[in-house]
């Protein structure tokens, strides 16, 4: 144990209330976990941890319904709402506890309470997370020295890695990416402990990965945990298509091979996580879609290799199980990655661009061929790419033109009273055709141009077949 003055000023004042409280009461209070740890290695933390004591029912019944919420009485967890300077913040005060046999490698079989923080502390996952301090009294408690990993910067499993990893699956995970986030390394014994606990990381649910690669991805430096992941089997659980660029070698335009530039592609992507997944899987399809190159001997090509990459995205994340609109956003950014401009294009051409690509998509798309130019590893200026392209996008859009059909000066309901229609898809198709007459002449985008070209369109040969209503005014009437 040591004292540790300045650490118990940085606590924030309603978590400091918190721990004063439950010490009022009588009860044993400890800040436990990823805040401590964070505040210890000079990082903003996101949450609070509290170790103590007190049982769930005299922690409900000390701060009362109206703060405490019982989250996790089945772990001895409360959470306390307490108010931040930012707003409300949910504070998790968990009873010291000790833990059964994890049968299923995911949680444990029972969970008992125990009398001291040390106890409370052995059955965490890193040394770095099994720190306990009491900011009351300045006290703060390291068994394992996580400190001393910490300065050494490295991950290290509390005790046995292999009983650590077979009690939770998915601590491996949380090695790498901890790993990733920190910049650390893994200490070796823990990180040869994470390939024969494969078995158990199976066990995991995909939701509970999916999301420790997002944070991941997050990082600085996601190659860090990603290489990590690859040396320990993990990447080949989680993501196998990626480890199909391996050795595959490309041409003369990149001095890596299909593995290495995906990773340096991901670093240099500025980003959200989910921005980074795209960059991660922008060349998921080139070692199918990978042809000798005609004319050079030793080199290849990867013709159509986008659209072969957005299936495989799109299984990747049904696999993952993102929602429709994170999978469908990862696919627009694989299957658009490859897109080419020159000077010729018309502001037609430009806004059909836009569209296709999504406005909202369209500044990750950007982050990835930025870091696509990057990571071929010959130090190009992305702006001779993207510049005049970027430019020409502000511009148009600057001009407030139409993008989308929603943009338009008429609606659906415009449609079927000008028409006399029904409801149907030939609605939606009649508007995306007057949006590609605007996209070329914004000008025509008012209300009487666009009724004008909807009659026309409506009384084209090659019209979309439409109901009319049962009163009213008939189809293609004028």
């Amino acid at each position: 144990m040591a004292f540790d003055s300045q650490l118990s000023q940085s606590i924030p004042g309603d978590v400091r209330a918190v721990c004063e409280r439950l010490r009022t009461a009588g009860y044993q209070s400890h800040l436990v976990g990823g805040g401590i740890r964070d505040l210890l290695l000079g990082r903003t933390p996101s949450d609070f941890d509290v170790a103590t004591e007190a049982h769930p029912e005299q922690v409900m019944k000390l701060f009362g319904s109206r703060f405490a919420i019982p989250t996790g009485l089945q772990h001895g967890t409360v959470t306390v709402v307490t108010q931040a300077p930012t707003g409300p913040r949910h504070v998790e005060v968990t009873t010291f506890r000790g833990e059964g046999a994890y049968i299923d490698g995911r949680r444990p079989s029972s969970v008992s309470y125990v009398g001291t923080l040390e106890e409370d502390l052995s059955r965490r996952d890193f040394t770095m997370n099994a720190i306990g301090f009491d900011p009351v009294s300045g006290v703060l408690t390291d068994p394992f020295d996580g400190q001393g990993d910490m300065k050494l910067r490295r991950v290290r499993a509390v005790g046995d890695a292999v009983a650590r990893f077979r009690e939770d699956g998915l601590r491996p995970m949380r090695a790498v990416r901890q790993a990733a986030q920190l910049e650390f390394d893994v200490d070796p014994p823990t990180l040869d402990a994470i390939a024969p606990t494969l078995d158990v990381f199976r066990k995991v649910s995909i939701e509970r990965v999916r999301d420790e690669m997002l944070k991941l991805l997050g990082a600085r430096r996601p190659s860090v945990g990603l290489e990590l992941m690859r040396a320990t089997g993990l990447l080949a659980e989680v993501l196998p298509e990626v480890l199909e660029g391996l050795g595959v070698t490309q041409n003369r335009f990149h001095k890596h091979d299909v593995y290495a530039h995906t990773l340096a592609v991901v670093d240099a992507t500025v980003g959200d996580g989910l921005t980074r997944l795209g960059a991660l899987l922008h060349d998921i399809g080139k070692p199918r879609a990978r042809q000798p190159r005609e004319g050079a001997p030793g080199e290849f090509s990867f013709f159509k290799h986008e659209y072969v990459g957005a299936e495989m995205a799109d299984a990747v994340c049904r696999r993952w199980k993102l929602s429709n609109a994170e999978r469908e956003r990862v696919v627009a950014l694989v299957a658009n990655h490859m897109f080419f401009y020159t000077p010729d294009w018309t502001d037609g051409t430009v806004r059909r661009f836009v569209k296709r690509v999504g406005p909202d998509v369209l500044p990750a798309l950007f982050a990835i061929r930025e870091g696509d130019i990057a990571g071929r590893g010959f130090g190009e200026d992305p702006e001779h790419e993207l510049g005049e392209l970027r430019r020409r996008i502000g511009a148009v859009a600057a001009d407030d033109a139409a993008m989308r059909v929603g943009d338009l000066a008429l609606g659906g309901r415009d449609v079927m009273r000008i028409l006399g229609v029904a409801p149907g898809r030939h609605i939606g198709v009649l508007l995306e055709r007057l949006l590609d007459r605007v996209l070329d002449q914004p000008e025509l985008n008012n209300p009487v141009d666009l009724e004008r070209l909807l009659r026309e369109l409506a009384a084209a040969p090659d019209a979309p077949a439409i109901e009319a209503r049962t009163s009213g005014t008939p189809p293609n009437a004028s």
